[in-house]
């Protein structure tokens, strides 16, 4: 039985935009969402309260939210109770979170934020790991899916492709969905994610960020 309220097979778009990107706010990330949408995306990646509000307002799928908060060196995807409930009350149907094995903000443990979420605010959590060991930790933590998010991002050398070896690892390792994220850029790679074992893929930059396309693009080209 499906804990995630997606399909197998299913794409998810990451729509984010940081400060300093002239898409950066709720208006642009709401149509952004919608054109995805459009598009045939199952479902929405957002992040904080106001996007995630303002994309609920436009389309009717599943809101995957998440609240960066704190400081970015360590646990800032909804490291907290309070960060998680805003974004649900936002209008998100589950809750993404750091499940990576780094310590935890006002020394909370992964197992009781989850627990809190489940029974205060009765939607699904998805723990965005960074290997089989974090994977396998937030699974027994009450963690309902994984996400291969922060494969790369906590060791300090962040590599260029998705970590599709570790998708297959965990889809053979957990009795739980696993959710492919993190530099998914082409047709071919989110079929190389299904193919390994993903229940869902997230794709962001590359649908959504128009601004690091073009660099990508002027960089090939120098």
């Amino acid at each position: 039985m499906s804990r995630l309220p997606y399909a197998a097979g299913a794409l998810i778009v990451s729509c984010q935009a940081r400060p300093g990107n002239p898409l950066h706010g709720p208006e642009p990330m709401s149509l952004m969402a919608k054109a995805a949408v459009d598009g045939g995306a199952s479902g929405i990646r957002a992040n904080g309260p106001v996007d995630v509000a303002a994309i609920r307002a436009e389309v009717s799928v599943p809101i995957i939210g998440i609240y960066k908060v704190g400081d970015p060196s360590g646990v800032f995807i909804t490291p907290t109770v309070e960060s998680a409930a805003d974004v649900v009350r936002a209008g998100a149907d589950v809750v993404a979170l750091d499940g990576t094995l780094r310590p935890r903000p006002n020394g909370h443990t992964l197992a009781t934020q989850i627990e809190w979420i489940h029974a205060e605010l009765g939607v699904p959590v998805l723990a965005d790991v960074d290997s089989v060991e974090s994977a396998l930790v937030a699974r027994d933590a009450g963690a309902d899916a994984v996400a291969t998010t922060l494969s790369g991002y906590t060791n300090g050398s962040v590599p260029t492709d998705p970590d599709i070896r570790l998708v297959a690892d965990l889809a053979a390792k957990l009795d739980c969905e696993v959710v492919a994220e993190g530099r998914y850029r082409t047709a071919a790679d989110v079929r190389a994610a299904l193919d390994a074992g993903a229940h869902a893929v997230v794709v962001g930059t590359a649908i959504t960020n128009p601004l690091a396309i073009t660099r990508w693009m002027v960089e090939a080209m120098r």
